[in-house]
Formats: structure tokens, C-alpha cells, sequence
């Protein structure tokens, strides 16, 4: 029996008695997976109960055919949705924002089960794409209607700017936040009139596949949304090869493929990737605020966000004080494999990661770090638990000094001077999110100014900048190109097209006119509208 198998195993002995969530009947799984593009001539991917390692569903897997079919599917559909009038379109997501709220609680339930994230983070995923449709709701009739824009010639002529979808969209989601990226991304693609195909990952295909199902009670044509499964080199080259744009989040190697074939095709790619990101402490900071709100940037989601912190850097004068408040809350954790709000963390999506998350702290170890608490397994919540953990001593010799470690580790450093700690911040090859904490906003607004990031939350850790829906949210350096959220967030979603018009033949030389003449009064006429503040 392979180690995966044996932890499987021994989960399954410890949760043997975890009764999974009602809502979550096998029929209703069977109705989720008919929903994938997939003819069957794959072996399918065995869905597991990340508590138990029990076997929730068989997933179908997409052959290049498949998902050839998908988009050929999702372009049909597109073609009448794209000539709906945008109210049209919108009243489809206020009727899908209520029924995504009435359903948060059922949800929630699937997320659990697929991904072993405690009750509460599951329950705020679910508000994301509620949120997204709120935010659109509002902006997206002004952001797709025509712009009249002045033209070259003032009073005859004029150019009209016309947003047009792209097509059907090609996105690719993470595993750590299913729900919400395989929804949120897709929901201002569809409002400008795009076509969707979703490729969500293996573990956690079920509550997307949910979630459409009641995008389509609010509306939603059928076909016009799809989804394709299976691992990414089986899909993610046909899937590249066959979208009009492409939404991607995960990992920053990953991004480099995909950006790269998409590139090759000249098509357009989002591309929300990875982050080493860091937290700035200032010498005033509140110890119980910080503390509370810390906890949930590092070990919210059991660190599996990509914009959790993994760096935190607290002042020389008061880094006991600080660690030690810090130690004794994380300690403190309720951690545990149930269905309700008890443990405040869950488990790690899988046997494979909490390995992967082990083998950095005991890269760090080896080379000289310390553990301050955790840095283990902990078998007897489930096969895939992680202990809370908080290093010391950490350098960029190490593994998890550099890259991504996506657990729940942190580590602490010390700094003596404000420009230092900046220095510290901004020594890495990511530039997604970081955190600056101070009582004196002057100061921290100072700080953030000075980090080399995408999003900077002052006062909190990650969840401000990402819940602001109205502001681009995006990475710097290899954390990414492009951005969601914000106006930015759904015209990338569009083409512009250009409709010029000319009410008389002015641009150019009158018949007989000295072609000298004309260009003088054309340079002089160019000066006057300057001074006119036309041009």
C-alpha cells in the first residue's frame, strides 16, 4: 500500500463516523457529473471526501474531442446570448444572486466535502460570485454601452466606441477556491456576452458544476456555459487552442505555459499566479488586532490562498512581545474534520499537498531554521491535516524562503529600521498582495506606497483588497498579468470596435487648392483647436 493510500486509510478510520453533509445525496452528485463535456473514452477520476478518503463520485474525463465540442457547443449559444440586449442579460444575474444567496448553505456543503476547508471559509466563498454580480449589476450598462468620442475634425466627424465579446472564454480554476474563481471569473464574461468553457480542477469539479446548474435556473441559455475535466496537460492545450481569451489562476510555472500557447495564438490571457507575500509590522501596532487578523491572513483557508501571508517582519523592539502573542493564538486553533462553524481550520486539500507543505518545513529545518509551534502531520484529525506552524530563521537558502509554500507556515523575522523591513518585503521574484499594520495611517499609507505589489492591505491581511470589488485586483512582477474585479475586470472580457463616421469630405486638399495651402492652414487650424482645449 502506497503512503497516499495508507493516509487515505487511516483518515477514513478516524472520520469513519463523519456522516457527510444530507444535501450532498449520490444522486445529486450523478446529476452534477452528467454535466461535464465527456464521452466517456477516459477513465474517470475517482472525486474523494477529503476528510474520509472516501469515494464521493466518479468524475468523467474530456478528451481533446470533448472539449472540441464544448466550445463548438458554448459558440452556438453565444452567438444568440451575445444579441441579447445587456438588461436582458442582467436580469439573469439578479434572479442568479438571489438563488446563489437562498443556496449558500447547500454550497457550502459541496465545498466541504471536495476541498476539507473548514465551515467558514466555505461559507465566504460562496459570497464571492454574489458579491461580483452585485458590483456588475451596477456598472456593466454603462461600461458596454456606445462612447461617442470626438473625431479629427470637430462638428463633422466622430468615432463611436463599441464594446463586442470576445467569443467563448477558456477558464482554467484552482482547487482552493473552486466555487469561487470557477463562478466570479465567468460571471463578467458572461454579462459582456461571452460564451464560457470551465476547466475546474479534478478535486473540486462539484460546486461549480452546481453553481452553473443555478445560473441556469436564473436563466442562463443552456450550452452556453460548459465544463471539460481532467489534469492539465490532458486538457489545457485544447482547451488554449480552441478560446477566444483565457482566465487562468494557479501556480506561476503553470501560467508560464498557458501565457506562452496563448501567446502563440495571439490570444489574450489573465493570469492571477503565485505569491511569497509579506507583512510589514510597525512599531505602534495594536497587539490584539493584529493578532486577530493575522491569524485568518496566514492560516485562513488553512493557507491555501494565494494571497495569504507567508513573510511576516516585526520591529526589533517589540518582536517578543509580538511573537508571543502570536504563538499563543495560533496555538490555540480549534482544528478539526466537521461539517459545522466549530474548527477554525481544516484540512489541506490532499495527501499530496500536505506532503509537498511537510517537505518545506523539513527543507528549512535541515538548513537551519527552528519550528516555533507545529511543523507535522496530524494524523488523527484526517489524512491530510497540517499543524499550524511558525518558523524562525528562515533564509533564502531555503525552499519556503523563496517559493510559494501555499500551507500553513509563516515566518518571522526581525528588522530594525523601517527601511529595511521594506527591503526584506520586496526581495522576491512575486509581487501579488501584502499587509501593512500601523495605528498611524499616514505612516502605513507611507509603507504600502514603497511595496512592489498588486494589492497592499493596511490593517488587515488580504480579504479588504480582494472583497473590493470596485478596484483591479492583479500581481506584479511573476504574480501575474492582467487583473479581476473592477472595471478592468469585465472590458477585458471585450473587443472595441471603432465606427467612425465622416459627415463631409473636409480631410483633405479642395479640388485646385495648392497642396502647400492646405497643409498650412491644417497645422495652423491644429494650434487653434489646441488653444481652443479641442485638441
Amino acid at each position: 500500500m502506497s503512503i497516499n493510500e495508507t493516509s487515505a486509510a487511516t483518515g477514513a478510520a478516524v472520520n469513519a463516523d463523519l456522516t457527510r453533509p444530507a444535501f450532498v445525496t449520490d444522486a445529486l452528485l450523478r446529476d452534477l457529473v452528467s454535466r461535464v463535456q465527456a464521452g466517456g473514452e477516459r477513465a474517470p477520476w475517482r472525486l474523494t471526501e477529503v476528510y474520509t478518503g472516501k469515494l464521493l463520485v466518479e468524475l468523467p474525463q474530456s478528451t481533446p474531442a470533448d472539449i472540441e465540442r464544448a466550445f463548438a457547443e458554448a459558440r452556438a449559444a453565444q452567438q444568440e446570448w451575445a444579441a441579447w440586449p445587456v438588461k436582458k442579460r442582467l436580469d439573469v444575474f439578479k434572479r442568479a444572486h438571489t438563488l446563489l444567496l437562498d443556496n449558500a448553505q447547500n454550497i457550502a456543503d459541496l465545498i466541504q466535502v471536495e476541498s476539507g476547508k473548514n465551515r467558514r471559509m466555505a461559507i465566504e466563498e460562496t459570497c464571492d460570485p454574489p458579491m461580483v454580480i452585485g458590483h456588475y449589476l451596477k456598472r456593466a450598462a454603462k461600461l458596454l454601452a456606445p462612447k461617442k468620442h470626438a473625431g479629427p475634425v470637430p462638428l463633422v466627424s466622430s468615432s463611436t466606441e463599441v464594446r463586442v465579446p470576445k467569443g467563448v472564454v477558456g477558464i482554467i480554476a484552482p482547487w482552493n477556491f473552486p466555487f469561487a474563481t470557477g463562478l466570479s471569473d465567468a460571471i463578467p464574461a458572461l454579462i459582456a456576452g461571452n460564451g464560457i468553457v470551465l476547466k475546474p480542477d479534478n478535486k473540486t469539479a462539484l460546486s461549480p458544476l452546481y453553481g452553473i446548474s443555478l445560473l441556469e435556473q436564473a436563466g442562463l441559455p443552456k450550452g452556453l456555459f460548459q465544463v471539460v475535466c481532467g489534469e492539465g496537460p490532458d486538457v489545457g492545450p485544447t482547451l488554449i487552442d480552441n478560446a477566444n481569451y483565457v482566465m487562468f489562476t494557479g501556480s506561476t510555472a503553470t501560467g508560464r505555459v498557458i501565457g506562452e500557447r496563448a501567446g502563440k495564438n495571439l490570444v489574450a490571457a489573465c493570469l492571477e499566479l503565485g505569491g511569497k507575500n509579506p507583512m510589514i509590522v510597525l512599531d505602534d501596532v495594536d497587539v490584539e488586532e493584529w493578532v486577530a487578523g493575522t491569524l485568518f491572513g496566514v492560516f485562513g483557508n488553512t493557507g491555501q490562498i494565494c494571497m495569504h501571508i507567508e513573510r511576516i517582519y516585526l520591529p526589533d523592539s517589540r518582536y517578543d512581545e509580538l511573537k508571543a502573542a502570536f504563538v499563543k493564538a495560533t496555538e490555540a486553533l480549534a482544528i478539526g474534520a466537521t461539517y459545522d462553524f466549530g474548527p477554525q481550520l481544516g484540512s489541506l486539500i490532499s495527501v499530496d499537498h500536505r506532503e509537498r507543505v511537510q517537505a518545506h518545513v523539513e527543507d528549512a529545518v535541515a538548513k537551519g531554521a527552528t519550528v516555533v509551534t507545529g511543523g507535522h502531520p496530524l494524523p488523527d484529525k484526517g489524512p491530510a491535516f497540517f499543524a499550524p506552524t511558525i518558523l524562525e530563521g528562515v533564509t533564502t537558502e531555503m525552499t519556503c524562503g523563496v517559493i510559494e509554500t501555499f500551507g500553513p507556515v509563516v515566518a518571522l523575522h526581525r528588522y530594525r529600521t523601517i527601511d529595511e523591513a521594506i527591503a526584506l518585503a520586496n526581495d522576491t521574484d512575486y509581487g501579488l498582495n501584502a499587509s501593512v499594520w500601523s495605528t498611524d495611517y499616514a505612516r502605513a499609507d507611507a509603507v504600502a506606497a514603497r511595496i512592489d505589489s498588486g494589492n497592499v492591505n493596511i490593517n488587515d491581511a488580504l480579504a479588504t483588497a480582494y472583497a473590493s470589488k470596485g478596484t483591479p485586483s492583479g500581481g506584479v512582477k511573476t504574480s501575474g498579468v492582467g487583473a479581476r474585479h473592477g472595471d478592468q475586470g469585465l472590458l477585458k472580457y471585450t473587443d472595441v470596435k471603432n465606427v467612425a463616421t465622416l459627415k463631409k469630405q473636409v480631410m483633405g486638399a479642395r479640388p485646385g487648392q495648392d497642396y502647400d495651402e492646405y497643409v498650412d492652414g491644417m497645422l495652423k487650424g491644429l494650434k487653434f483647436m489646441r488653444r481652443l482645449g479641442i485638441r
